[in-house]
């Protein structure tokens, strides 16, 4: 027995030399743990990183800015009106670009320059007003179709039914039955482009619905809204700006395209769809191109300035991209 003790007392005072006794320390039981993580900071920090990115919105910036304060400057054209020369007293048709005409005019003297910023005004609003649309309902929709289980099935059926039918062939039915107006315009591009939009949201909510955070929120009895835009929407912010940035070059492609097919605006309503198309027609004349050249200049700064910042701007908001 008293052998046996002795192995304990040993033992204990082995074990006891393990450890240290902990003195308190005021200042060290002040320190917490702390992080200046923020979100959109890091999602401006990488954003302002890429050079390429910077430039093209600083360049769309100024166009953007140029376009909606050109017709307020000083010694500015009206886009529709006819130019006369004072001595011949005929329309001064495809005049050169000079320093009266910077862009020239066209096949009925209409000052090239102004019809150019004229026509930029009317299709980025034409698509920021679809693209706005496209973004609120198509994610609203696509939020409901992907959560809300007892939905899902009719909103499919209902999708389905309007995907079949050609955007083309919709849009001319529209602006067969519609009198061509800017109104008519806008209203063939939001009766399906949201579509897109709503069918991508979807398949990424039934992705991360029934992660566990979410099981857990549906048990402590948190709002299906609050969940939708709380839990799920923020995670797929990098790619809803992507396709936010894609729809509005997009648009104005649709509207070249109606344009071009002759479903588009009236020919007295400048628009880059209508430049173009007026361009096309005088292309195979070397001297006339100027006509085509400067608003395809135009349309594709709008175009590739969109498509990179969308995807820089994806990129830079992705959480896995942020140290």
């Amino acid at each position: 027995m008293s052998s046996r003790k002795e192995e304990q007392i040993v033992q204990a005072v082995e074990d006891q030399a393990l450890f240290t006794f902990a003195h308190y320390d005021p200042e060290a039981a002040e320190r917490i743990g702390y992080s200046d993580y923020s979100y959109w900071g890091s999602t401006t920090k990488i954003f302002l990183k890429n050079k390429t990115a910077i430039f093209l919105l600083v360049l769309m910036t100024s166009l953007i800015t140029f376009t909606i304060i050109q017709p307020y400057l000083p010694n500015q054209k009206p886009p529709t009106k006819i130019h006369v020369d004072p001595v011949t007293g005929y329309q001064l048709r495809n005049q050169k670009p000079s320093k009266e005409y910077w862009f020239g005019t066209n096949v009925i003297g209409q000052d090239l320059w102004a019809r150019i910023w004229s026509g930029t005004r009317t299709s980025l609003l034409i698509a920021i007003i679809v693209g706005v649309w496209e973004v609120l309902f198509g994610i609203f929709i696509g939020a409901v179709w992907g959560y809300v289980r007892q939905l899902d099935a009719f909103i499919t059926e209902a999708y389905n039914v309007m995907n079949n039918i050609p955007n083309t062939i919709l849009l001319m039915l529209l602006a067969y039955i519609m009198r061509p107006s800017f109104k008519t315009m806008v209203i063939a591009m939001c009766a399906t482009g949201w579509l897109g939009m709503a069918r991508f949201v979807r398949n990424q909510i039934v992705i991360i619905r029934d992660r566990e955070y979410n099981l857990a929120s549906r048990c402590l009895g948190t709002p299906t809204s609050r969940i939708i835009t709380k839990n799920l929407l923020p995670y797929l912010v990098s790619v809803i700006v992507m396709r936010i940035a894609l729809s509005i070059p997009g648009t104005i492609g649709w509207e070249v395209f109606l344009t071009y097919i002759g479903l588009g605006l009236p020919i007295d309503i400048p628009s880059l769809g209508n430049l173009l198309n007026e361009g096309r027609q005088v292309m195979m004349a070397p001297s006339l191109r100027y006509q085509l050249i400067f608003p395809a200049i135009v349309l594709s700064i709008i175009t590739i300035s969109f498509y990179v910042l969308g995807n820089a701007f994806a990129d830079a908001s992705d959480p896995r991209n942020h140290y």
